[in-house]
């Protein structure tokens, strides 16, 4: 009994998406140079409410970029506070026509509403599968990305649009998918890429030279 016991525990503790919080709040020290997974805590003592507080998130992120969207983060990097608890907050500004391109959050379950506009959604299943999941979304509607798998939003008005996601994780990490794989630095090897998406060198070193000009620029 013992065991099953110890076993339930351990399991709940590897499922969980940050850890589990012992006290009341454990705001990030980020003076702190102690390597730990997410943040020391701060003394409590020393804990005001400037430490649970963010403000900005009524404002619209310039869209004025290649994609056409903005993301405006909240999480443990912006509030301390989050530190433990295992939540967080994103607003994504959309330009006309403008895209959230396909990305993971390798930490975190994101479920999004949308505030203003109209948004093509959707996520791909894991292999062999691969199937696309995907909706229109208007003003009022919520759609749930599963942790870990490539989502993506779209903008396929004429007029802005708006969202705001919470995400399971402090800090939910982002792997915008052309961008590491065409970004990469130092750069993948060109013939590994073109045999990996079955077209000639040649694309893979122009795609990677666009990328490595973009992020250098």
């Amino acid at each position: 009994m013992l065991m099953v016991v110890l076993f339930g525990m351990v399991s709940s503790a590897v499922f969980a998406s940050d850890p589990g919080p012992l006290q009341d709040f454990c705001v990030a020290d980020k003076a702190s140079q102690v390597l730990v997974n997410g943040f020391v805590c701060k003394n409590p003592m020393k804990v005001d409410a400037d430490d649970f507080f963010f403000s900005g998130v009524n404002k619209p992120g310039n869209t004025n970029n290649k994609v056409g969207s903005n993301v405006t983060t909240v999480n443990v990097n912006q509030i301390g506070g989050l530190n433990t608890l295992g939540i967080s907050l994103v607003r994504i500004d959309y330009a006309p026509y403008g895209q959230n391109p396909p990305h993971t959050h390798p930490r975190a379950t994101e479920i999004l509403t949308v505030i203003e506009g109209t948004l093509h959604v959707g996520f791909v299943t894991s292999n062999p599968e691969n199937r696309l999941i995907f909706k229109v979304l208007n003003a009022g509607d919520v759609f749930v990305f599963p942790v870990g798998l490539i989502h993506f939003q779209f903008n396929p008005r004429h007029e802005n649009a708006v969202a705001i996601a919470a995400l399971s994780s402090q800090n939910p990490g982002v792997i915008t998918i052309a961008d590491a794989v065409f970004g990469s630095n130092p750069k993948i090897d060109g013939g590994i890429l073109a045999k990996a998406f079955q077209v000639d060198k040649k694309v893979i070193d122009y795609l990677q030279n666009q990328f490595w000009e973009d992020n250098n620029n």
